[in-house]
């Protein structure tokens, strides 16, 4: 890759027209043909606080180094412009591209850059979701939810809590469950207080498991030892619902004095807390408990998504970018 000098750049801070040096990380190559028949790759592209889009098309020069030489987790320097598209974000015309190598890592590049981090200390949330699981009364409800968040504590602190939507980096699966277990219990102790007519009453012990638990198939679903975390093959063929049942089954029958109807109820909880189907939900929520679950995991993980939108968006005008997750464009130009 011979070049004249161009300025070197983090990826997360060009402006559009620029053309500059970068390194980025390949984090997903996606093979299509378009109505007219013609072949193409979309790839994405990142580094800790950016991704943009590259579209390859079938006569492009980079075409075939595409299909068979780059490899999703690869790091490259890539000289190129950058673009943004209000439909579809950040895009990257690449000029040249080379494989990252020893010699740029000499010359300060480092794949740490590009991991980004949940700002609050791993160790002090996982401190807290014990002492929140130590909270759950009914006592071998307890012990099922304590052996299961010490049996994976450690991956439990690195792993993201989606790949590419929500909570999408360094301890953000940590950070998105401590969220959700505050806000379950919050709304558990609210509504089981308002609503004393129910019986049995509203159950705040199968909230708080449901809580804490309700995500822990994404430490089978993904590989915490990859950069940046790649789903399994078991992550692929079941995804992180049925995994996370199968986890919660298998430990309740293992420690083997948890009363069986409420391990079914928090099982419910669990591949009901997407609520719908094209989630990855196979039901919709049937008891109070499940409900709340939903709604808590959802807001959490909506606002998180829109937080990172509006304090990142570098969009000219009151509204962002598009946001590909969201699918909208979000209003910025508040002042108050």
């Amino acid at each position: 890759m011979t070049r004249t000098p161009l300025p070197l750049v983090p990826l997360h801070e060009l402006t559009p027209g620029q053309i500059a040096d970068f390194f980025a990380l390949l984090v997903g190559r996606s093979k299509g043909i378009t109505r007219e028949g013609r072949p193409y790759y979309s790839c994405q592209f990142r580094d800790a606080k950016r991704t943009a889009s590259c579209m390859v098309w079938g006569n492009s020069t980079w075409y075939e180094a595409c299909e068979r030489q780059w490899c999703d987790g690869q790091f490259y320097l890539i000289r190129g412009l950058y673009a943004e598209h209000d439909k579809y974000g950040g895009q990257i015309d690449i000029y040249d591209i080379r494989p990252v190598t020893e010699d740029d890592r000499r010359e300060g590049f480092d794949p740490a850059d590009f991991t980004e981090h949940s700002r609050y200390d791993s160790g002090a949330l996982l401190t807290e979701l014990k002492e929140l699981a130590g909270q759950i009364g009914d006592l071998p409800l307890r012990r099922l939810v304590l052996t299961l968040v010490e049996r994976h504590a450690e991956p439990l602190q690195r792993l993201p809590a989606t790949v590419n939507k929500f909570y999408c980096f360094y301890g953000g699966l940590l950070e998105h469950t401590v969220s959700v277990t505050r806000i379950c219990r919050h709304l558990a102790g609210q509504y089981a207080a308002h609503y004393l007519e129910l019986r049995p009453p509203l159950n705040c012990d199968l909230v708080s498991a449901g809580a804490i638990l309700h995500d822990f198939g994404r430490l089978l679903e993904l590989d915490a030892d990859r950069l940046p975390a790649a789903p399994t093959v078991r992550g692929r063929l079941l995804g992180h619902v049925l995994l996370t049942r199968d986890l919660v089954r298998d430990t309740a029958r293992e420690l083997g004095d948890l009363n069986p109807e409420l391990v079914q109820l928090l099982e419910h909880i669990i591949v009901a807390h997407l609520n719908l189907p094209d989630w990855g939900s196979p039901r919709s929520p049937l008891i109070p408990e499940a409900l709340i679950l939903h709604h808590a995991d959802d807001l959490d993980a909506r606002l998180e998504m829109y937080v990172r939108c509006l304090s990142r968006d570098q969009a000219t005008g009151p509204f962002t970018h598009r946001d590909p997750v969201l699918k909208r464009h979000l209003f910025k130009g508040r002042t108050v």
